[in-house]
């Protein structure tokens, strides 16, 4: 019988982007480009998703190199892969503090187990961009810090909302990471389309933890609130 895990599976094997981007952005997708992140969503998706029951959807904003572009699963570096999920990563080693707040939240939570069984988190937009900038260093971009971009991948956005919901997750809450311009983007969506009763906006846990992290135990109670 097909599962949750199996529709994942098959949507990361399957997620791509074919339009046209402004010359200087680059699409970042880990699941084309490696098979070793392939065999990580793999376990990954199969330990804590391999049932048919519906999930709360918790809506990133695009994947970032350190986190779900180093392993393929949405705020999970390799770190946290090994220390918190127990699935064994060696090859490579990357930290993301976004990924340090999330893992913290699910232990407040109670366990991975737990955390999972109720909740699946992406993206709005699935797929990661990145930039060089004015030293030359390639870093993370989002879909909505250009509008040239942000109109070259709004179809796509829109395309893989409506699958990520058809995966088995519920449509009367969903949460948002980032109460900005993730928040309005996704607002503006819904208003249109109609996706979801209720969104609900958390702070990024990137912002939190650059920006607040001295509050970071407050911002995880009220996260349990909320997600409660």
């Amino acid at each position: 019988m097909e599962t949750l895990a199996d529709r994942i599976l098959d949507f990361y094997r399957n997620v791509s982007f074919n339009g046209k981007l402004p010359s200087d952005i680059s699409i970042m997708n880990p699941y084309a480009d490696s098979e070793l992140i392939r065999e990580i969503c793999k376990v990954f998706y199969q330990k804590y998703y391999a049932d048919n029951e519906k999930r709360h959807l918790i809506l990133g904003i695009n994947p970032g190199r350190l986190g779900g572009g180093s392993t393929g699963i949405p705020f999970t570096d390799t770190k946290r892969l090994n220390d918190d999920c127990n699935i064994s990563f060696t090859d490579f080693s990357s930290h993301e503090p976004s990924s340090v707040y999330v893992y913290d939240l699910i232990r407040a939570y109670g366990s991975p187990e737990a955390f999972y069984q109720k909740f699946y988190i992406n993206s709005i937009c699935p797929l990661g961009f990145t930039i060089t900038n004015k030293v030359g260093k390639e870093v993370n971009y989002n879909y909505y810090d250009r509008k040239d971009l942000q109109d070259a991948v709004g179809d796509f956005i829109l395309e893989n909302i409506r699958m990520q919901i058809d995966l088995g997750c519920c449509t009367e809450k969903v949460f948002c990471f980032g109460t900005g311009k993730n928040y309005q983007y996704l607002s503006k969506l819904n208003e249109k389309h109609a996706f979801f009763e209720e969104i609900i906006p958390l702070e990024h846990p990137r912002y939190i933890m650059q920006y607040k992290s001295k509050l970071k135990e407050s911002y995880i109670d009220d996260f349990l609130i909320k997600l409660s």
